[in-house]
C-alpha cells in the first residue's frame, strides 16, 4: 500500500485504528469476558471481582480506575505521557459504560464457557497488539509500567504479571474454582496471542526474481509499487549461464 504522505490523512488513519482496534478489546471484554467474570487481565480483571462484591457495575469500575490512572500518569510521567494512550484510556472506558447502558447482559451469550474464553482471549488481545504496533496502549496497567519504568528498578513484568496473578487467584474464592480454572488459562494465553499477533503483523515478505534483464523490472518495484530492490550476480549451477 502507497504510504500516506499528508500528516493530516496519517494522523487521522491512525486514530481510526487505534479506534477500531479499541472496540475489538471492548466486543472481547463486555459480550465474553465480563458475562463470565473471567478475572485475566488488569483493571477489567479486578473490575469482574468489584462488580461481585460490591454490585457496582465492571464498566464504571473501570472507567473510574482508568480515569484515576490517567491523572496519576500525568503526574508522574509529565510530557512524556502519550496522547495516544490517553485516547485509547478514554474511547475505552466511555465504551464500556455506554454498552453496560444501551446493551445490558444479565448472563453469557452462549452455554459454553471454553467457547466464550477463547474470545475473551483473543479479541482484546488482538487489539493490544494493533494498538502497540502503532505505539499506543489502552492505559490501565500500562500506565502503572510506565510509571514504574520511570522512576523505580523493578522488573516491569514481573509486577504486572503479579497484579493479574492477584486477580485470578482472588476469583478462585469470589467466583469458584471452575472460574478460577478458566481465568488462569486465559492469563497464560493472553501473552502468547498478544506476541503471536504482533509477529504476524510485523512479518515481512521477500521475493527472488531470476532474470537476464533486471532494470524494467527494478523500475517497476521502485516507481509503480514504491519498494526497493537489490540485484546480486547469479551463475547457473549447471549452465554457468550468468543471471541477475
Amino acid at each position: 500500500m502507497k504510504e500516506i504522505k499528508s500528516p493530516f490523512w496519517r494522523t487521522a488513519a491512525e486514530y481510526g485504528i487505534m479506534t477500531v482496534s479499541i472496540w475489538i478489546m471492548v466486543i472481547g471484554i463486555y459480550f465474553f469476558k465480563f458475562p463470565n467474570h473471567f478475572a485475566f487481565g488488569g483493571v477489567t480483571g479486578f473490575s469482574t471481582l468489584v462488580s461481585e462484591v460490591s454490585g457496582w457495575s465492571a464498566g464504571d469500575f473501570t472507567s473510574v480506575v482508568n480515569t484515576a490512572l490517567l491523572v496519576f500518569g500525568f503526574l508522574f510521567l509529565g510530557k512524556e505521557f502519550g496522547i495516544k494512550t490517553v485516547y485509547a484510556s478514554l474511547v475505552m472506558s466511555l465504551s464500556l459504560s455506554l454498552l453496560e447502558r444501551v446493551c445490558p447482559l444479565s448472563r453469557p451469550l452462549t452455554t459454553e464457557p471454553l467457547l466464550e474464553l477463547m474470545f475473551a482471549i483473543f479479541l482484546p488481545a488482538a487489539g493490544t497488539a494493533i494498538l502497540f504496533h502503532i505505539g499506543a496502549s489502552s492505559g490501565g496497567t500500562d500506565i502503572i509500567a510506565m510509571i514504574l519504568k520511570k522512576h523505580t528498578s523493578l522488573n516491569i513484568g514481573t509486577v504486572l504479571m503479579l497484579v493479574d496473578i492477584a486477580a485470578v487467584a482472588a476469583s478462585f474464592f469470589i467466583f469458584g474454582p471452575e472460574t478460577g480454572l478458566f481465568s488462569t488459562i486465559g492469563l497464560a494465553a493472553k501473552s502468547l496471542v498478544i506476541d503471536d499477533v504482533i509477529e504476524n503483523i510485523n512479518l515481512c515478505k521477500c521475493f527472488n526474481i531470476i532474470c537476464d534483464d533486471p532494470d524494467p523490472i527494478c523500475d517497476y518495484i521502485i516507481n509503480c509499487l514504491h519498494r526497493s530492490a537489490t540485484v546480486y550476480r547469479a551463475q547457473g549451477a549447471f549452465s554457468h549461464h550468468e543471471k541477475r
